[in-house]
């Protein structure tokens, strides 16, 4: 795949092999919407307007929000909404057909919390289900019959946690791919809702 123009700022991650084990086992058909939660850069959404033109991305932190703006612009991508704001908040009452989310994982004590907004872009808490569980607990709520959700997240923050709960939550759930880096598995987990 050809590269994208990627702008950076030092307040929004920066894409790494997480990133792009999302961006490259998308599973979205044309004309699907698609919701990704947390767009940092836009990379992934960059990635997904290859295969639709339906997409809103949300992200919690404005600067995120604004570069992926400017990367979205710079690569001539038009028409990705972008809303600024936390999870779900900005898209309260919406459906989507594919839900995505590269997660804040990252088991955080309070000595390793930034005080910056990228810190929104890694802190997933003391156990790094911080923000997994409140995704889990509200994705159903946004996704279509039949649609899937596409999650990125550390064994170090408990993918059979992440199974479990979306079992009992009634979807059907596996581990897609991952990656082994040092000290833990970066794993890509879809659900697809029955």
């Amino acid at each position: 795949m050809p590269d994208f123009i990627l702008n950076t700022d030092d307040n929004v991650y920066n894409p790494a092999e997480d990133s792009y084990l999302l961006a490259d086992n998308l599973e979205i058909q044309e004309g699907q919407s698609v919701l990704e939660i947390g767009t940092g850069s836009g990379i992934v959404a960059m990635y997904a307007s290859r295969l639709t033109d339906r997409i809103t991305v949300t992200d919690i932190n404005f600067d995120a929000c604004e570069l992926a703006r400017r990367n979205f612009e710079d690569n001539g991508i038009d028409g990705i909404e972008i809303l600024f704001g936390n999870l779900f908040e900005p898209v309260e009452n919406r459906k989507f057909d594919v839900i995505l989310f590269n997660t804040p994982y990252l088991p955080t004590e309070d000595d390793d919390v930034i005080d910056d907004t990228i810190n929104y872009a890694f802190d997933g808490g003391v156990n790094g289900r911080k923000v997994i569980d409140l995704f889990l607990n509200e994705v159903g709520n946004h996704l279509n019959d039949g649609g899937i959700v596409q999650l990125i997240q550390s064994s170090l923050s408990g993918n059979q946690e992440t199974l479990s709960m979306l079992d009992e939550l009634g979807f059907i759930a596996e581990i897609k791919a991952s990656e082994h880096f040092f000290f833990e598995d970066i794993t890509l987990i879809n659900a697809y809702k029955i």
